[in-house]
């Protein structure tokens, strides 16, 4: 049991930075401006659903995708960690997130759920990449469970900001929100760098 919540709290805390709640939200306001308030409740749960079951694919396929295609886990962890810090970094000196024709293309979907915001917004390569890493530094049954269950927590979490945690944004305006991405963006440009250590070491053992 001990095990289960180590690797629960481990995976937990790794994917939540990764999966940046604070700047979903802010591009899922944007998104949804002009909606119903239960179409943004609406889109906001199947958001979560489909972040909860691409995330959980690749833990529970994460081991198999690494034999495939012939990867090692250090390979994971170094091409992982750089594509974290490069969000990081993007976090740091903001842009939109999606491009002006993509933007343009999610204002006038009725279904945003998958695309543009589970896949690539949160559950996007860098929020992939750990998933697998975290399949192959834990293989066994339950530690996969555990890391499972992590990602339904993640799913959860953000189902619930997406749905109620609109309002925020307009409270807290754009320099809030500016400001709150800054600091998760400094987070996650050091957890880009911690993977690609840990990738470099693993290397020379």
């Amino acid at each position: 049991m001990s095990m289960f919540l180590s690797v629960l709290s481990a995976a937990v805390l790794a994917l939540l930075p990764i999966v940046n709640p604070v700047g979903a939200l802010a591009t899922y306001a944007g998104l949804t401006a002009g909606y119903e308030r239960a179409d943004v409740r609406r889109q906001g749960l199947k958001t979560g659903i489909n972040v909860f079951v691409i995330l959980a694919v690749f833990a529970v396929l994460g081991s198999l995708i690494l034999s495939v295609f012939g990867l090692s886990l250090p390979a994971i962890q170094i091409a992982g960690g750089f594509v974290v810090a490069h969000s990081g970094l993007g976090m740091l000196n903001p842009t939109h997130p999606l491009s002006k024709s993509e933007h343009d293309h999610a204002k006038i979907k009725d279904d945003i759920s998958f695309t543009p915001m589970a896949l690539p917004l949160i559950a996007g390569p860098g929020a992939i990449g750990e998933v697998i890493a975290l399949a192959a530094r834990y293989p066994n049954p339950t530690e996969r469970v555990a890391i499972v269950v992590a990602v339904a927590i993640i799913a959860v979490a953000i189902a619930a900001l997406l749905m109620w945690g609109t309002p925020l944004v307009d409270k807290l305006g754009p320099t809030g929100i500016g400001a709150l991405v800054r600091v998760i963006g400094f987070l996650i440009l050091c957890i880009g760098v911690e993977l690609m250590i840990h990738g470099v070491m693993t290397l020379h053992l």
